[in-house]
């Protein structure tokens, strides 16, 4: 972690229930219950209504500790980036140590909760994913390397199988791929993001690609990612948890985010420029409601399944 001093002593008093819960990154963080969720739903074994709701709070909170963890370490850059600089710590509304140790003692209760209300093995995977985005993606990927988010991105893919693992103790084909989905997704998604930023990674010295490779180069694997994203959202609907509800909403929306990182690829600088990097937004935007979308779509799949209806 590199010196951060300023703004840094939060006044006793000043910080208010909401900075501890913007510690958390109730944005990510809701990625992490809705994914966790349809993991669970999808599965073959059922589990007590209790159950399931317990393990979604205990990994929601798992989450929560991971964001906590990153915002503590990332201070620094937090302050120099115009999207983060507003957070807790650099706001001085929270201090770096008071990150440190929510995020801790979270990580603890939620882990050792979720082995309690379901399985040590889902409690262990939620273990290694909170150990994987603060240490391995947060402390060593995301200052040293432009591959950060490709290979951090895999903490974020996670929730999926923890919920599978919370139902069945186990992995499988089915929450693999639904891994591969969150994990193929993730490097368009973040550099669409890169993309508009400008500034903002080269002045906190993240070596985001756009940074080391430049925009041109960012742009072709923004592409390269999504081409290779498709194949595998298609082929989760010919799998148990897939079907024709997921397949025609995987084909729509495979299109369309192809057609969007084709466009993309194609523009130059100036062009990107003069619409302020209108393009890369509106794919930036839409790829949340990609993935969101084929998550509710396995849930649909999975509800239509329950009533003998809309199956292969």
């Amino acid at each position: 972690m590199s010196d951060f001093t300023a703004n840094t002593q939060a006044t006793p008093g000043e910080a208010e229930f909401g900075d501890y819960f913007a510690l958390l990154k109730p944005r990510v963080m809701s990625l992490v219950v809705f994914t966790a969720f349809v993991g669970l739903m999808v599965a073959p074994i059922g589990v007590p209504p209790v159950v399931g709701f317990a393990a979604i709070l205990f990994i929601a909170l798992g989450g929560g500790a991971s964001g906590a963890l990153n915002m503590w370490y990332d201070a620094d850059i937090d302050q120099v980036m115009r999207r983060t600089a507003n957070r807790p710590i650099p706001a001085g509304k929270v201090t770096p140590g008071e990150a440190k140790t929510l995020g801790l003692w979270l990580s603890f209760i939620s882990v050792v909760m979720l082995g309690l209300a379901a399985n040590w093995f889902a409690a262990g995977f939620l273990a290694f994913t909170i150990f994987f985005y603060a240490v391995i993606y947060t402390m060593w990927l995301k200052r040293s390397t432009p591959q950060n988010i490709v290979i951090g991105g895999a903490a974020g893919a996670f929730p999926p199988m923890i919920g599978w693992a919370v139902a069945t103790g186990g992995v499988s084909v089915e929450s693999v791929l639904m891994f591969m989905i969150i994990f193929m997704w993730t490097p368009p998604h973040f550099w669409a993001l890169a993309m508009f930023m400008k500034s903002d990674y080269h002045k906190a010295d993240v070596p985001m690609l756009t940074v080391t490779h430049g925009r041109p180069y960012t742009r072709k694997m923004i592409l390269a990612y999504t081409v290779l994203l498709a194949p595998i959202a298609l082929g989760i609907g010919f799998t148990s948890i897939g079907g024709p509800v997921y397949l025609a909403a995987a084909v729509v929306l495979n299109i369309l985010f192809l057609k969007g990182a084709w466009t993309i690829w194609r523009r130059d600088e100036a062009a990107a420029e003069a619409d302020e990097y209108g393009v890369e937004k509106r794919y930036f935007r839409f790829s949340l409601l990609y993935l969101f979308l084929h998550f509710s779509a396995l849930l649909a799949q999975a509800g239509l399944a329950a009533l003998n209806l809309g199956a292969w």
